[in-house]
């Protein structure tokens, strides 16, 4: 924010960073998601991620531009952590079928 006093600007931006290093008044939105110990497997990030598209298309917060852009990026994650999750369903599966009986 431009002013024309040099010292009300300096305090302005003093003020700002503490807010900024406090996490105050960011402006953002923050989301707590479970603890990385809980995320261990694919489906696990992708309920995750669900979560955030959900919140992402119903929020009316925001240019309809920045959220479809945002919206795209957790999607195209999203069909990456598939593909994982389908590989990690079908190696737990072959690691079935090979040690059959050995367990």
């Amino acid at each position: 924010m431009p002013y024309k006093d040099a010292l009300k600007q300096k305090e302005y931006q003093r003020q700002w960073q503490r807010s900024r290093r406090a996490g105050e008044g960011a402006g953002f939105k923050v989301i707590r998601v479970s603890s990385p110990e809980e995320i261990r497997t694919a489906n696990a990030l992708l309920t995750v991620l669900a979560g955030l598209i959900k919140e992402v298309l119903e929020t009316k917060e925001g240019d309809v531009f920045i959220r479809s852009r945002t919206a795209g990026y957790l999607i195209s994650i999203g069909l990456k952590a598939v593909e994982v999750a389908d590989l990690e369903t079908r190696l737990t599966n072959l690691e079935d079928k090979i040690m059959g009986g050995q367990k």
